[in-house]
């Protein structure tokens, strides 16, 4: 089990200030959802802490040690990244770019071991594949890609699982699924972090968020603080209700 955090980062793109002196930390054996309107930076935040983006200022820690100065070989066998919008651009087969997923942990020479095949086969299963493993990559719709790619990430069981809005473009069996995927990666110690736009999902499976706006933190903790109509309307400039019943909390923007 290992922490993941940032400690004041600053990061300009295109010669704009995108994140603006952000500390957070992300826990192991919890899932914290990153929330916040587009453009607030939390694909660049997510981006930074998977290590594919260098700050201009602050520090990642990955445990004790400073995430730059983990190898790029022994940081992929320990995190994986899911970006937003992933594309196939090559027509290769799903469990092909299921595969990917393990290429860090490939052998130098000889077949690939049996519980490497057995990870694909069961992350295939998993993300609701199996009818698909054949099909092209080029071939596939957006949620099935998605499923695609998102099997692709956990294939490996990563201790770190760093995810840009997993859901999106899922329809709602898939992304269910996809989101409580994530929950039981949380439960078994990973370090799980997701951006969000579906907060009712982020209500459901997130023990964590951090709100984030114009590159900053608006506010940051447990799920019961965060999500809350004075935060949400401050986040998002529009009247939010928190609605209880016998299914359990949903949100709702507007008068």
């Amino acid at each position: 089990m290992i922490d993941l955090t940032l400690d004041t980062i600053h990061l300009a793109r295109g010669g704009r200030a995108v994140l603006n002196g952000i500390s957070a930390s992300f826990r192991a054996g919890r899932l914290t959802a990153l929330i916040g309107p587009n453009g607030a930076g939390k694909s660049s935040l997510l981006a930074v802490a998977a290590g594919l983006l260098r700050p201009d200022a602050g520090e990642v820690w990955l445990g004790r040690m400073p995430l730059d100065q983990i190898g790029r070989g022994a940081l992929a066998r320990r995190r994986a990244y899911l970006p937003q919008s992933p594309r196939a651009d090559w027509p290769i087969s799903v469990e092909r770019i299921v595969a990917l997923g393990l290429t860090a942990h490939l052998p130098a020479f000889g077949d690939l071991p049996d519980h490497l095949r057995n990870g694909i086969e069961q992350a295939l299963a998993d993300h609701d594949l199996l009818d698909l493993r054949d099909r092209p990559a080029t071939s596939l719709s957006g949620g099935e890609l998605a499923r695609a790619m998102l099997a692709r990430a956990t294939v490996a069981d990563p201790e770190m699982l760093i995810v840009d809005e997993p859901t999106a473009g899922l329809d709602p069996r898939h992304a269910i699924d996809a989101a409580l995927r994530l929950r039981a990666r949380a439960d078994a110690g990973r370090t799980v972090v997701m951006a969000i736009h579906d907060l009712d999902l982020a209500l459901r499976v997130a023990d964590d968020v951090i709100a984030l706006r114009d590159g900053a933190v608006l506010a940051a903790g447990a799920t019961s603080d965060v999500l809350v109509p004075d935060v949400l309307e401050r986040l998002f400039d529009v009247p939010a209700r928190l609605i209880r019943d016998g299914g359990g909390a949903s949100i709702r923007f507007g008068d």
